[in-house]
């Protein structure tokens, strides 16, 4: 063969090769898009895009990888450093909240996203607790929980923080009290303002750092020394953002309001000062916002009157007084004193439903039954004259003997209440009642004493007529007709309370049952359910802690202008009007009753949303600070009770411990696996419990355990705990 025709056949071969690859290999361009379109923040490799395709071909491989990179080039999707392409939609960064876990990740909560966001420490950009940012979702492997990295802080919950400044000779640094704040902040010198080393401090954050080091703030405000009383109280509500003081101007706003109540005034109102009245509160209480009125009538029935202190009588629109208070929003109680949302001149002196003073008010009359039916109801600006006050042990002391004042009007309310409290379980409201912590105090504010609050008859009487009032204010204002079409309801403050999370009780329904309770998951069969196990568990060990995680299953109360109900208490509508001295949200449903009564139109929806957002939010914090208090003083208490041996019940159970709460003191401590020595435990997620890898022992949520203190530590309001052998 000579070289012309080796030359022909080697072109015909060329030519047959190119005749066989096939001329309509598909386009994967779309298919890749709907996948990543479809599976926006999930990774995924070139060999598993294949099999999720089902491409077993080596010339469809070649092709969509030849499509893959195309898209590529195009912006459309990206390979990380790890070989996992995503889509673009993932790259976009979403707005969302930090909720810091521990020092090493936080997640972002998101809006609108199923699951929250993990991100690691090193990818959070210095963001904290609270912040809100953009967060850009990373690629996800198979069964691997979503995962970010922060791109942008769009703004900061906080800039001051307080902690305990340590000094070196030419810086001081700042440690956080608030356990959510993992990092120390850096202070200059010549920014310390006179504070003294170990001394807590107000520090504001100037500079926020990309690179690893710390924030760089300067001292406010120095509260004194760390671990001294009035310091630590003073810390807690600087932590939450709480006032301590009133401004100048509105104490002296509050002086200039005039005393006496004029005649005009009086002819204005509903006057009920000659029906016997009372009020009923703790001891040393000073700020009486609510009285009951009772008299018997002709027909038989009885007309009583839960008579609430006017408080927008004397708190105008647009003054300082009320710029304050809707700012406060509530008042703080701590373990040793309350934070008022009003001034003194006003929450306990004019506002105060004092015994023996006329007084205005804003009331809720109803006839009653003896059936407790509520036959009519009545509302509207009233005066009245209080002729006794009573504490509640006093109350609950002529309830028992039949002996004292109003014996027959307090043991009437009594029965009332009790019938009302029977019909509201029957349709399905919770029966849950918190322990409430209380301290015996020295001279010097040291805890000698730790006792928990007894709720008795006249206090629930008390929290009965007050539910009766704000049940049916509620009703009232939502049945108002707006303008012609009934759908149109009135603007209107609501607490309300959403039913359950779904997943969360089915969570505690599987948990309850290892302890023999079951619980509903759907309808009026939930409350009844968790209302049975509640009477079962009540005296045992596992009382306090069952009933703290179902409460953890609810959706918290909230302020809202939408009528969405009540679940824990079974209302269909529920207002907060009985409390306006301590709470924003009484003050406007007082005005916006008021309002509705003179016929006028309904106000701006949108505003009231806002406002009852905040006041929420501020109710947190109040609550928070509280809760901070009293950790901090059953600490402190405990400190001094390192030799002793106490009961606990296992309350919580996590791979690197258990927590436990002393029954006596209801002080909750942690014991650590490290100082579990008689064994190498194990976690045992499924069933909240630890074992013992060698001898099987178990440690298990709700048991009983006997425990001593190891160590306290006050500034983090921590108790470290040891098991004590059998």
């Amino acid at each position: 063969m000579n070289n012309e025709e080796k030359k022909k056949r080697t072109n015909t071969k060329t030519q047959n090769k190119k005749k066989k690859k096939p001329t309509n290999t598909p386009s994967f361009l779309e298919t890749i898009r709907q996948y990543f379109k479809e599976n926006p923040h999930q990774g995924i490799s070139i060999k598993q895009l294949f099999r999720k395709l089902d491409v077993r071909s080596r010339i469809l491989k070649s092709k969509l990888a030849e499509d893959l990179e195309k898209l590529a080039q195009m912006g459309e999707v990206s390979m990380d450093n790890e070989g996992y392409y995503r889509g673009s939609e993932a790259q976009e960064a979403i707005e969302g909240v930090v909720d810091f876990v521990n020092p090493k990740f936080a997640f972002v909560v998101c809006e609108g996203q199923e699951d929250d966001i993990w991100v690691n420490a090193d990818d959070l950009k210095f963001a904290l607790d609270g912040d809100r940012v953009k967060v850009r979702i990373l690629p996800m492997r198979s069964g691997k929980k979503i995962e970010g990295e922060v791109t942008e802080i769009i703004s900061r919950t906080k800039d001051e923080f307080v902690g305990k400044i340590e000094l070196s000779d030419r810086y001081a640094f700042v440690i956080a009290d608030n356990r959510k704040m993992h990092l120390d902040i850096f202070v200059p010198h010549n920014q310390i303002n006179g504070a003294r080393h170990g001394d807590k401090v107000i520090v504001k954050v100037h500079e926020w750092h990309d690179a690893k080091s710390s924030p760089v703030g300067s001292v406010k405000q120095v509260l004194g020394k760390a671990g001294m009383h009035e310091t630590e109280m003073h810390a807690i509500l600087a932590e939450f953002g709480l006032p301590t003081d009133f401004p100048e101007e509105v104490i002296e706003e509050a002086k200039h309001i005039p005393t006496e109540i004029h005649k005009t005034e009086i002819t204005k109102r509903r006057d009920m000062r000659g029906i016997p009245t009372c009020t009923i509160d703790p001891a040393d209480a000073k700020d009486f916002d609510d009285a009951l009125s009772i008299r018997k009538l002709e027909n038989g029935n009885w007309e009583i009157g839960v008579h609430i202190a006017d408080v927008t009588h004397y708190v105008k629109p647009n003054t300082l007084l009320e710029k304050e208070a809707y700012n406060r929003a509530t008042s703080v109680y701590l373990v040793d004193r309350v934070v008022p949302m009003l001034p003194e001149r006003l929450s306990n002196e004019l506002c105060s439903l004092r015994p023996h003073e006329d007084k205005l008010t804003f009331s809720a009359i109803f006839e009653i039954n003896d059936n407790a039916e509520v036959l009519t109801k009545w509302f509207g600006r009233t005066v009245i004259h209080s002729d006794r006050r009573f504490s509640y042990e006093e109350a609950q002391e002529v309830m028992e003997t039949g002996k004292g004042d109003f014996v027959e009007e307090l043991q009437t309310l009594n029965r009332l209440a009790k019938k009302f409290t029977q019909k509201r379980f029957k349709s399905g409201a919770m029966n849950f009642e918190t322990p409430e912590v209380k301290f015996q105090l020295d001279e010097k504010f040291k805890p000698v004493g730790i006792y928990i609050k007894e709720r008795k008859d006249a206090h629930r009487l008390i929290e009965e007529f007050m539910l009766l009032a704000n049940k049916y204010v509620a009703e009232f204002v939502y049945f108002m007709k707006e303008g012609k079409d009934a759908k149109n309801h009135k603007t209107m403050i609501y607490r309300v309370h959403e039913s359950p999370d779904a997943e969360k009780l089915q969570n505690f329904a599987v948990f309850a049952k290892k302890f023999g309770y079951d619980v509903a998951t759907k309808g009026k069969a939930i409350s009844q359910s968790l209302n049975q196990m509640i009477d079962k568990t009540h005296g045992t060990a596992q009382q306090d802690v069952l009933q703290y995680l179902a409460i953890r299953t609810m959706a918290k109360a909230r302020y809202s202008t939408e009528a969405i109900g009540h679940f824990g208490l079974a209302f269909q509508h529920y207002t907060h009007f009985t409390s306006p001295i301590r709470r924003y949200p009484d003050m406007m449903s007082h005005r916006l009753l008021q309002y509705y009564l003179d016929k006028k139109d309904s106000v701006d929806k949108e505003d009231y949303e806002a406002k009852c957002k905040h006041s929420t939010d501020m109710e947190k914090r109040a609550a928070d600070a509280e809760r901070a208090s009293i950790k901090y003083k059953q600490v402190e208490y405990m400190q001094y009770q390192e030799d002793k041996a106490f009961e606990g019940i296992i309350t919580g159970v996590t791979e690197w411990g258990i927590y436990v709460e002393i029954v006596e003191t209801k002080c909750e401590g942690m014991v650590r696996v490290s100082d579990l020595l008689d064994d190498f435990y194990e976690l045992d997620s499924d069933n909240y419990r630890l074992i013992g890898r060698r001898s099987k022992r178990i440690l298990g949520f709700g048991d009983t355990v006997k425990v001593r203190v190891k160590d306290t530590n006050l500034e983090k309001r921590t108790m470290d705990l040891v098991l004590i052998s059998d």
